[in-house]
């Protein structure tokens, strides 16, 4: 009886400790979340499920591995914040399926991504014909974004935490040195200093790092 009386406990006890660790670690919607994250709400579920199977096992030493992931979730994910080849590593970076109405099969190959789950996420949102899509975007959650030939194009970020994205500046058709041009005659010689940078409407929009 005892036994059931600490399991009883340890169970409700722990469901408000994750709750709170998963607080913690900042809000994200289930089909938004990271491979590391995946990671860390199974090792931690692993761990809770432990400490409630075993409850000879102090309370402590079933808390301390979800404070050790915690830790290191939160240390990644600040990390991550602060360089964009960090984030690119973790989380990945978009990539384009389609563009201007052109299945682009080398980078569906290259995500392991098949023509069915392209056609079902088309499908879910409504969208017949791939030839009236003008960009194709599969997310790093999986997730399909789209822009339409008939709607505005997508505005991609030529800098984004000082980096210049050389990607994105292929898309638009413009080169690295256009760009160092263009921030020159608005006065921005190192684009180190600038957190966000993109081509829009004709022009050069710059925001600094605070």
């Amino acid at each position: 009886m005892n036994d059931f009386i600490i399991i009883a406990f340890r169970t409700f006890f722990l469901y408000f400790v994750i709750l709170i660790i998963f607080k913690l670690m900042g809000k994200r919607e289930v089909g938004e979340l990271s491979v590391m994250d995946l990671v860390i709400f199974i090792l931690i579920a692993d761990v809770a499920s432990f400490a409630v199977d075993n409850p000879k096992r102090s309370l402590f030493e079933s808390i301390l591995p979800m404070i050790i992931l915690l830790v290191i979730q939160v240390t990644i994910s600040f990390i991550s914040l602060k360089s964009k080849k960090v984030r690119d590593k973790i989380d990945g970076d978009p990539t384009i399926i389609i563009r201007d109405g052109v299945l682009l099969e080398k980078e569906m190959k290259r995500q392991r991504y098949n023509l069915d789950d392209l056609f079902q996420q088309l499908r879910e949102k409504d969208i017949g014909s791939v030839q009236k899509i003008a960009y194709a975007f599969l997310e790093p959650s999986g997730n399909l974004s789209v822009f339409m030939k008939d709607n505005l194009p997508p505005i991609l970020p030529l800098i984004v935490d000082g980096e210049i994205q050389k990607r994105h500046l292929l898309l638009i058709k413009k080169s690295e040195r256009w760009l160092r041009s263009e921030l020159s005659k608005i006065g921005h010689d190192d684009h180190s200093k600038i957190f966000y940078c993109c081509f829009e409407d004709g022009k050069i929009h710059v925001q600094l790092k605070s």
